[in-house]
Parts: C-alpha cells; structure tokens; sequence
C-alpha cells in the first residue's frame, strides 16, 4: 500500500508541474505559435534534438544553458543497487492512450519555440545567399526556461531565459548565430553558468535582462570571435578555451574571454575549473572565475566547492559551497554560503525541472553587519 500511495503522489506532483509550466509558458508563445502556424517553415520535418548541454559548468556560460554539472557519467541502467531491495515483477504492458491535452500542448508549444528560431536564423541566412536553410542548417543547444525565486525579505522573482546557437548554411560552416534573453552583464562577460544570478538564487530587476544577438566565428576548436548586440547596444568577444586531462579520474580547464561594450570598455573573464571523479556516478568539483574591466578596475571573483551525485536518467543531485566578493572593495568576501539542488526530467527528456535551496551571509561593505538570509528557487527548462 505505501508503494502504491508514493507512485500515485508522484503522479500527481507530475501532473501539477505539467500544468504549472503551461500556465508560465504558453501565454508567452502563444503569439509565436499563431504566426508560424499560418506560413511555411524551411525547417524539415524531422528536426533533430537539440544536443545536450555541455556538463561542466565552465563550459556551459549563462548565455548558453541554465547550469553546469561535472561529468560524472551514469551507472547502467539495468544494474540495480546493492542496497535496494530485489525488484517487483515489471507490470503488464498496458494497451496505448490518447495523449492528453497538457501533453498535446506541450509538444506544440516546443515545436512553436522551435520552429520561430528556425524561422529568426532562415531569414539571417537568406541575407548571405540563397540556399535553403534546411541544407546543413541547425538549430543547436536550444533552451528555454522559466524560473521563479524567492530570497528572505525580498519578493519573488520570476525570470525568463531563452538561448540557442544556430548554424546557418549560407554563411562559411564555421559561423553561427547566437540569440537568446538573459542578464546582459552575464552575457557579454561571458560569465560561467553556475555563477549566474539565476544558479546563485539572486535576485534581478527586469533592466538587467535584455534580448541578444549575434554572429560568431569559430576559428579554431577552441578559439572564437563573436560581434553581438544586447538590446541596441554592440559588444564583441574573444573566447579561448583549452582543458587538459591528466589522468582518468582528473581535468582541468582554464577559459579566458576578453570583450568590449561601451559601457565597460575593455574587460576580462578569466575561469578555471579542476574536476576529480569519485566514482562513476559521483564527483567533485572546484571552480572559480574573475572579471575585471577598465570602467570598475577592481576584480569581481566567484568560487564554488562542489559534490555532484548522479542517479542516472539524468537525475543530479548535488551540494555546493559558494564565496564571492571584489578586491579592493571593503569586504573581500561579500557574501558566502552553501546550496544544494536537485534536477531531473518530468516530461520526455526535455522538458526539466530543477528545485534549489541554499542559506546565504551576505555583506555589503565593511560598514554594514553580515546578515543570513535563506533562499527558494524553482525552474523548468525546455529543451528544442
């Protein structure tokens, strides 16, 4: 009987999620999906996944996917735990269903996000020839996700994200545009994804979020130049990146971006992260990154301590221990604390969820007293 109740109370706690996302997402497409309903898509029908995120975080900016996990591989999937009782006896099959109306919506709403970046990158590409979009063209790394936050004594904040890297046909195979809504500081510094406000469960006003887009060039595998606009305003990037393996179980990465805008001028990200694998399901991690620009010649640093734990089926547990600050800024350590957060798919294998929480001492400067503050977090991200 306790068997049966968890399995319907996860049924139902599904379906809520289901419905929660709708009643966030659709209102948004809703305007997207009526238009590309109504003309012709150079996409083929057959549209290829978007491929999965990149699972270090130092590979993975805010700009490109929500959160970065270490590369603790899956166990098998057939293999049961030692220490889990011996399994029941798989239940008949049962005869196919009608799909249900939120699912229904679901899969349109995605085929619309991913069918309006289809039509945003064909039309990009016409301007640079005219062979179809649907000759080598891709849409690749597509997300959307929808969080919502809560920190003591503040409001909740509900933020939207949207980012994808799309090939275009026309254009030499090593270019790309990139598209996306997120934090525009985060954006053109080229900020390491778990240190995005949005992973560190910080607030943002809706000024610091703003649409970019841009072209890219890859001119090497691990070198590229890309020339963006965060709303109206340009920007232009230089990103390296080189990871050393030195034994199976160790890696190290280092990633240097430099970038312009006006406001900054000339700036710097520096990153470097090392990743030691427990086991094959279970890791350790230590990342940390600096930026400094001509405008605040201080360096603003981030540094994360972290276990992650994967469950397979893309299931990740993990724990985190976080210190940030600005040199030569009062406090060195303007705010610390730990964080842990669970993520796992609750429709298909691209459409996830993730549940953070963390307990934070923030400090202003060397005049303010150090307070605690406890802070909720919740995201769906859809996958196109």
């Amino acid at each position: 009987m306790d068997g049966r109740s968890a399995i319907a109370g996860a049924e139902i706690a599904e379906r809520w999620t289901r419905l929660f996302f709708l009643a966030a997402v659709v209102p948004i497409l809703a305007a997207c999906g009526a238009t590309l309903h109504s003309r012709p898509s150079d996409a083929p029908a057959d549209a290829t996944r978007a491929e999965v995120a990149a699972t270090d975080a130092l590979n993975a900016p805010s700009n490109e996917s929500p959160a970065g996990v270490p590369r603790a591989s899956e166990p098998p999937s057939d293999a049961a735990p030692a220490n889990e009782p011996p399994r029941e006896p798989a239940a008949e099959p049962q005869s196919p269903t009608e799909p249900s109306d939120a699912d229904n919506v679901l899969e349109g709403t995605r085929r619309s996000v991913r069918s309006t970046a289809v039509w945003l990158a064909s039309g990009v590409d016409s301007w640079f020839g005219d062979k179809p979009f649907a000759e080598g063209g891709e849409v690749k790394d597509g997300r959307l996700s929808v969080g919502f936050l809560k920190r003591q004594s503040e409001g909740v904040d509900t933020r939207i994200r949207f980012n994808a890297r799309l090939r275009l046909p026309n254009v030499e195979r090593r270019a790309y545009l990139f598209i996306g809504l997120d934090n525009d500081r985060e954006v053109v510094a080229d900020t390491p994804g778990a240190f995005s406000r949005q992973d560190r469960l910080l607030s943002e006003t809706p000024d610091e979020r703003s649409f970019f887009t841009g072209l890219g060039l890859s001119l090497r595998d691990n070198f590229d130049l890309r020339l963006g606009f965060h709303g109206i305003k340009p920007y232009t990037q230089a990103r390296y990146r080189q990871p050393w393996t030195l034994s199976e179980r160790d890696q190290v990465e280092f990633r240097q971006t430099f970038f312009w805008r006006i406001s900054d001028r000339l700036g710097s990200t520096t990153a470097l992260s090392y990743e030691h694998a427990l086991a094959s399901d279970l890791a350790l991690r230590w990342l940390t990154a600096s930026t400094i620009t001509q405008k605040a010649p201080q360096f603003d640093w981030s540094s994360i301590v972290g276990a992650y734990k994967s469950f397979g089926g893309e299931r990740l547990l993990s724990l985190e221990l976080i210190a940030s600050g600005r040199l030569s800024g009062g406090a060195t350590v303007g705010e610390y604390g730990a964080q842990t957060k669970w993520l796992q798919p609750f429709y298909r294998d691209w459409l996830l969820g993730e549940f953070l929480a963390g307990y934070f001492w923030p400090r202003l400067d060397l005049a303010h007293e150090r307070t605690h503050r406890w802070a909720l977090g919740f995201s769906t991200i859809m996958r196109f």
